[in-house]
């Protein structure tokens, strides 16, 4: 995947920088469900006891229908996981596009010319 950046320092800095990302992403959506599944939870257990007696389809139409902040909180953190499981199979499957590689290549550049003043250079550059 990395392997046509020709200079070793550089691809490593791009390597690190990479995985640096994808950690931050699962962070993220991890950070996302501890945060608003609670609360969401919360809104609903009525709605969660009920569809435990007698579980229908229209009832948790219903129970997000009329709670659109549930709702939207919900699609914030499905929308959030598949959105970073897709771009983690693809980099897997077919690796990396160019011009996400280039942009890398020059984000790590800066962040490596920057020095320890970047919160990244630790991880990337080090």
């Amino acid at each position: 995947m990395f392997s046509e950046i020709k200079d070793t320092q550089l691809r490593q800095s791009v390597r690190r920088l990479h995985m640096t990302l994808v950690k931050l992403r699962w962070i993220t959506v991890v950070a996302l469900w501890l945060l608003l599944l609670p609360p969401v939870l919360w809104v609903l257990r009525r709605d969660i006891h009920l569809m435990l007696d007698t579980f229908t389809w229209t009832a948790v139409r219903y129970a997000l229908a009329f709670k659109p902040w549930t709702a939207l909180a919900l699609s914030l953190c499905i929308g959030m996981t598949l959105g970073v499981l897709v771009w983690q199979s693809r980099n897997i499957l077919y690796g990396l596009p160019k011009n996400e590689l280039k942009r890398l290549q020059k984000q790590a550049q800066k962040i490596c010319e920057r020095g320890d003043r970047h919160p990244l250079w630790r991880w990337v550059c080090k």
